[in-house]
């Protein structure tokens, strides 16, 4: 398992407000085209200072998983839990693992708890 691409999560520059519609009369079948699709920020993402996400190169997670082309979300300010995936740095190396097999690594510093994976159909 590699990293292909990994960064920081930033909040959308350019944001649609909905608005109600000033005619009169019937209303438009395409009103509901007024309000704002999706944000996946607000939906995926509780601290956007913390959050990072990680695109994974390689098959080496099947049994989390996690495959070649999905994105982890990952959040610094969480703490884990036992069967948390977390993000660890052993030998200045990113690793992906439980937190239950990371205490198996005495030099390991959890990095991130992944909260999500976003995978690619």
């Amino acid at each position: 398992m590699d990293v292909k691409k990994a960064g920081k999560i930033e909040k959308s520059k350019n944001r649609h407000a909905a608005e109600v519609s000033k005619q009169t009369g019937f209303p438009s079948p395409a009103t509901h085209y007024l309000e704002s699709g999706i944000d996946l920020n607000k939906e995926l993402v509780t601290n956007s200072d913390a959050t990072f996400y990680i695109e994974i190169e390689g098959n080496g997670l099947e049994e989390h998983r996690i495959l070649d082309g999905d994105v982890l979300i990952v959040d610094r300010s969480k703490n884990p839990t036992l069967s948390s995936i977390i993000i660890i740095v052993d030998e200045n190396e990113f690793k992906i693992l439980t937190k239950s097999d990371a205490k198996k690594i005495p030099d390991a510093i959890i990095w991130g708890v992944v909260t999500y994976v976003i995978h690619k159909m």
